[in-house]
């Protein structure tokens, strides 16, 4: 009886940290968005995430809405010092979020200013 109890917990641990291995290393899809950096800030109760949006229309009219890692130090400094500008996001969609990674599926990479295609200079 023992060893049966021992099989049954075992495989129920082995089949979480495969599932949570898998929801976390394997993105669902990867890509660029690029549109007008309207807010970024810190949020949550317990735990703090870090969580922003991105205009993609004229006047906000399509929202795009992502969350950065605490381990991506150099992607939040650049999104603090590029509020309000355009920007192009890299990022990685999961299937599935934690609660403490952040709001969204998607989770941003990498960050570059770019002009804004609704003004000429």
């Amino acid at each position: 009886m023992r060893k049966a109890l021992f099989i049954v917990v075992s495989v129920i641990i082995l089949g979480l940290a495969a599932y949570f291995a898998f929801i976390y290393y394997v993105p669902f899809s990867e890509g660029y968005r690029s549109g007008e950096l309207i807010k970024f800030s810190r949020k949550g109760v317990m735990v703090k995430t870090w969580e922003g949006e991105m205009s993609q229309g004229i006047s906000g009219a399509q929202i795009f809405s992502f969350s950065v890692q605490d381990n991506e130090g150099d992607v939040i400094e650049k999104l603090k010092q590029y509020q309000g500008q355009y920007v192009q996001l890299k990022y990685i969609e999961r299937y599935r979020t934690f609660f403490w990674l952040g709001d969204t599926k998607y989770f941003i990479t990498e960050v570059k200013q770019e002009r804004s295609p609704h003004f000429r200079e």
